[in-house]
């Protein structure tokens, strides 16, 4: 695979000199197209040890506007890095729509290192090379250029380098490791290579003796890659037609929420003992989970005026103000809407031994979005497997993960309307929305059917409360919290 980056090609200084100046207005003139295309732009910077990489990354600053560049250096990881789940830093580094991010190390060096070292099983590398064609799949979809360049150069080459910086006193711990498992990491690095290069995101493998070929090979790379991009989307542009703004409201039949019992009831005082008892419980359970750094996620879904808000104040009732924090999902700032969807909940995922309950989650995309037609159908489509990605990742890293949809009977949900807008303290629950929502039940019922077929795993699956009555509801909630803490924390013991 290498052997076509170890022929010894170069560029003179004049050469170099008189290709540099057009290839630089180049890339400064689609910077700006594809900046007006609100692309996001992710250029990753990979290769052995020694290759240059680092004077690549100043060429490139130098090169583009850096007012629309972020560099992004993943060096070792920082305690808060080291907390969460491994793609929550690169997740915090994606550029925005419009922008550039160079990467400077990336999803690939962690795997690579490990299998080089031997650190990692072959099982364990493959699993990771499997999350990055997800992860660049995910991003290629929601909109990205990726492009990836691999700077390679010889064992003899390298050998000189490190022979170079003892001598010129440079201290490089990571070149002379590097260079004594030279074999090791070629070999890793091609099968990384391999697994990985996709006709919507190849791999680039440089030659990188040579610095003025170095750089001009990657400005060409850059420029073929960009013009490329934006011709497409100028042609998918052409060809693209208006969507339908809505979807059909469900497809009929029998759904999932049709096989839940909601004449289930409780009595007020077996109610307010139980519920005593399991706040107390919960209660424990947090705390032992916050020494043994086990952060807990909880989703909750439901009909409007199912009852989330009630049944997550009694949840977290039960649980340390210090450690629980409540996110209630809105429609996504300017910000947020610059990013793919998943972005702003990557960001907020809680650090070891907390709580963070999701009033409304990325559910919203196969949801309201599709439902309500604000997301083409291809879009909400695939962020079914987006969100068991995601998901996976969260429960692979150790986090609790308990996900509810609180089902009410429309005949239910009409009264508890009636009832808010009746009652003074209620009124600010009911809005014309709400009653517009209403109409669309059937297409509702028919994206929480497909939602909870195809996201309820088994490392993640689905709770469906039946919530006609209230207390019922909030009772099977916290005991399900409760028991997920407990297996988890019986498996960590």
């Amino acid at each position: 695979m290498f052997e076509t980056a170890e022929l010894g090609r170069t560029v003179s200084k004049e050469d170099f000199d008189a290709q540099e100046p057009q290839l630089r207005a180049q890339l400064l003139s689609l910077q700006r197209q594809l900046r007006d295309l609100q692309v996001p732009v992710l250029i990753v910077i990979a290769g052995v040890e020694g290759a240059g990489k680092g004077g690549v990354v100043n060429r490139l600053n130098t090169w583009f506007d850096s007012r629309g560049v972020r560099t992004n250096a993943f060096w070792e990881l920082s305690d808060e890095e080291r907390e969460r789940p491994r793609y929550w830093r690169f997740w915090r580094a994606l550029p925005e729509r419009g922008s550039i991010g160079l990467m400077l190390g990336s999803w690939y060096t962690e795997p690579i290192v490990e299998q080089a070292f031997e650190r990692s099983t072959v099982d364990k590398f493959e699993h990771e090379l499997r999350h990055i064609v997800e992860f660049e799949q995910l991003l290629i979809d929601d909109g990205a250029l990726v492009i990836k360049l691999w700077f390679h150069i010889s064992k003899q080459e390298q050998d000189r380098r490190v022979d170079q910086d003892i001598e010129e006193q440079i201290a490089s711990p990571q070149l002379s490791i590097f260079a004594k498992r030279y074999q090791r990491f070629i070999a890793v690095s091609g099968r990384a290579i391999r697994h990985t290069d996709m006709a919507i995101a190849p791999w680039h493998i440089i030659e990188a003796t040579d610095e003025h070929y170095q750089h001009i090979s990657v400005a060409k790379i850059l420029v073929e890659s960009m013009t490329r991009c934006r011709e497409t989307i100028e042609h998918s542009a052409q060809q693209q037609q208006p969507a339908a703004k809505r979807e059909n409201k469900g497809e009929g039949g029998k759904t999932i929420l049709d096989t839940l019992d909601l004449s289930g009831h409780v009595g007020r005082d077996d109610y307010e003992r139980e519920l005593h008892e399991l706040q107390n419980r919960l209660r424990r359970l947090t705390w032992q989970a916050k020494k043994e750094k086990r952060d807990t996620v909880l989703v909750f879904e439901g009909w409007d005026a199912a009852g989330k808000g009630g049944n997550i104040r009694r949840l977290v009732a039960g649980i340390d103000a210090r450690l629980v924090r409540v996110i209630s999902v809105a429609a996504p700032s300017d910000e947020e809407k610059s990013h793919h969807y998943l972005w702003r909940f990557w960001r907020q995922l809680p650090r070891p031994g907390y709580v963070t309950v999701y009033d409304r989650s990325w559910y919203g995309r196969v949801l309201v979005e599709r439902v309500e037609g604000l997301t083409p159908r291809l879009h909400w489509e695939r962020a079914y497997q987006e969100i068991n990605d995601f998901e996976e990742q969260l429960t692979e890293h150790g986090i609790v993960l308990k996900k509810f949809w609180l089902h009410i009977s429309p005949e239910e949900q009409l009264r508890r309307f009636k009832e808010r807008e009746e009652v003074d303290w209620k009124n600010y629950k009911i809005t014309d929305e709400d009653w517009r929502n209403r109409e669309q039940w059937a297409g509702y019922e028919q994206a929480v059917h497909d939602m909870v077929s195809r996201t309820s795993t088994a490392n993640a699956p689905w709770t469906l409360v039946p919530a006609n009555d209230k207390k019922v509801a909030r009772l099977m909630v916290i005991r399900t919290v409760c028991e997920a803490l407990e297996d988890a924390l019986e498996q960590t013991s």
